[in-house]
This record gives structure tokens, sequence and C-alpha cells, in this order.
């Protein structure tokens, strides 16, 4: 199912959620702190499943009594994969009005906004 993401473009959440969990830098974390993660791709309840589901099935990670290990290692580089724009937003993971928006560039669709430190928490750079 596509949906608007800031009435721009079509994004697939799922397809975004596994690009986003194929790029964590952890070696581990549990499942509460990935969905913490996939929380920023959509909140509803069936669509996390689906894509936590879909990324053990497809191989993105192992899961194993409450952790997820990502099976890759490919990070988002801030440098090319994360874009900077300005304007009046609201951040996707803790809510707060930002000017500066953060936004990582997935092959599914661009995600975010996400202030400095949300950014940093959901790549993984930051706990």
């Amino acid at each position: 199912m596509a949906v608007t993401v800031s009435g721009v473009q079509d994004v697939n959440p799922v397809e975004l959620g596994l690009e986003l969990l194929a790029s964590l830098e952890h070696d581990s974390l549990s499942v509460a702190a990935a969905l913490d993660r996939i929380e920023t791709v959509s909140t509803d309840p069936n669509v996390q499943r689906e894509i936590l589901d879909t990324a053990v099935a497809r191989g993105v990670v192992e899961r194993e009594d409450g952790i997820v290990r990502p099976t890759s290692h490919d990070y988002v580089s801030f440098e090319t994969d994360v874009i900077t724009k300005e304007g009046e937003f609201s951040c996707r993971r803790c809510g707060a009005e930002i000017s500066t928006g953060y936004f990582i560039t997935f092959d599914a669709g661009e995600h975010g906004p996400f202030g400095s430190s949300c950014i940093r928490k959901v790549t993984g750079r930051e706990s």
C-alpha cells in the first residue's frame, strides 16, 4: 500500500521500513528499539508488524530472543544519503517543531523530517 508522505510522493511504508532496518548502524538492538525506528515510518501496528516480519523473511534482519540483528552494513551516509531542508516541520520521531529538517533518501523514497538529534538516533549513530 503506497501512501502520500507530506503530499510529495507515493511511498510504500513496508519498503521504506525495510531500507531503514537494513541501514541501521547497530550490530544488534532490541525489538523495542527496532520498533522505535519503524514507528517513524508508520504508527499502524499492522504495518509495523508487516515491516518486521518482511524484514526477517527477506533476510534484512535476523530476529531471535527479542533481539534484531541487521544482516547488511549498508549504513546511511550523512554526506550522500541525508539532505536538509529549511522550513517549518515536525520531527517524525519526537514531534518537536524544527526549522531544519533532515531527510534520508532511500530507493523507496524520502524519509523524514527529523531533527538533528533524532536523525542520529533513527540511523543508530546515537542511542
